[in-house]
């Protein structure tokens, strides 16, 4: 008796238990998913989509889309009200969890389904749309520029210094501010030199609360113009990330140091570091053409008054910055050694409570088996 081939391999298909299934399919999508019934109260949703709310899918179904992310521009909420018609609106805010994120959305309807509707969203203004050939192209000159910028900086230092010994009292002041000038301007290379870097530091098993404190500790030697605690909220139970040691902990000292300052303008400021396992709310990124699960949380959130909301979405680029004295390449240092560590950063702010978060996504270690 002769089967067909294409009987042969459909039935195969079907039964084969190691065939993923369409729940599945829908959890280790990238972007977020939400389903909707002819109420448009939320039926179902993803790993992704409960990441990117910021709620679990107990919380989240049974609500009105709306009320859940609305309130929305006008003309979409109107759009959504018609059941049976598709929808793409690119470049809208939503409230996901009393924070305003970015997205893309499409609403499809379920043929068949009356009523049933498909709603995806694909966050932006985020890190991820920048790539490192962008962050090259940006930097490559001034990188390939600095080595000969360096030797008459270091002929002027040593002038500067060498006035200093023979200048009168009243006049070494101004050969000091020539070689802290230099010195200034030094360091400026040195941080666009390290942007401009392709080279990736080694990645291993690190323990980022280990990190977390030393950055802090360094934070808090540095002092600032007004005191401000940091606060730590840690799990416990987090596993060693995959990550360079010294890259994260530059990293922390990045973010602390700016939410330091930001803080310093209330009338108390408060910084909370808080680490936690995302799990099956893991974050992905994709690298090198494949997803990379990053479950490894750090979030550092600050209470001052936020980025200037027309920065917001340019704030992992070189040279913008919100500082008066700022050179604008603090944020994206930060974002060019966590991709280096397959990592992802992000910011967003809860206007509602009036805190500004960064947050870090990292891989975890990975096993001897891997």
């Amino acid at each position: 008796m002769s089967v067909k081939p294409e009987a042969g391999r459909s039935d195969i298909a079907r039964f084969d238990p190691s065939r993923p299934d369409a729940r599945d399919q829908l959890s280790g999508l990238l972007f977020a998913l939400v389903l909707i019934d002819p109420t448009s109260a939320i039926a179902e949703v993803n790993h992704a989509a409960e990441n990117l709310l910021g709620r679990s899918a107990k919380r989240l179904v049974g609500k009105p889309l709306l009320e859940a992310i609305g309130p929305l521009d006008p003309r979409v909420e109107n759009r959504l009200t018609n059941t049976d018609e598709a929808l793409v609106a690119r470049d809208i805010l939503i409230n996901a969890s009393e924070a305003e994120k970015r997205v893309n959305l499409t609403v499809s309807p379920l043929g068949g389904f009356q009523g049933w509707r498909v709603v995806t969203f694909s966050e932006i203004g985020h890190e991820e749309t920048g790539s490192d050939d962008d962050l090259g192209s940006s930097l490559g000159a001034p990188s390939i520029l600095a080595h000969e910028i360096k030797n008459p900086l270091a002929a002027i230092r040593g002038a500067g210094q060498l006035a200093a010994r023979k200048l009168p009292l009243k006049d070494k002041k101004l050969a000091r501010m020539i070689t802290d000038e230099v010195d200034r301007i030094a360091r400026l290379i040195d941080r666009m030199q390290q942007l401009g870097s392709r080279t990736a530091e080694v990645a291993e098993a690190c323990n980022p609360h280990e990190a977390i404190r030393s950055a802090i500790a360094t934070v808090r030697a540095a002092g600032g113009a007004k005191p401000v605690e940091i606060k730590e909220e840690f799990d416990p139970s987090i596993p060693p990330a995959y990550a360079n040691r010294d890259a994260l902990e530059q990293v922390l000292i990045n973010l602390i140091s700016n939410a330091r300052d930001a803080a310093c303008s209330g009338a108390r400021g408060e910084i909370t570091v808080r680490t936690r396992f995302v799990s099956g709310l893991a974050f992905s990124a994709i690298r090198l053409g494949r997803a990379v699960r990053l479950p490894v949380e750090i979030t550092v959130s600050d209470n001052g008054p936020g980025i200037d909301p027309a920065m917001r979405d340019h704030v992992f680029e070189p040279f913008v910055s919100s500082k008066q004295s700022g050179q604008g390449l603090g944020l994206a240092l930060v974002r060019k050694l966590v991709r280096d560590m397959n990592g992802s950063i992000s910011h967003e702010r809860d206007a509602k409570r009036g805190l500004t978060h960064f947050r870090l996504h990292l891989p975890l270690a990975k096993t001897p088996q891997e």
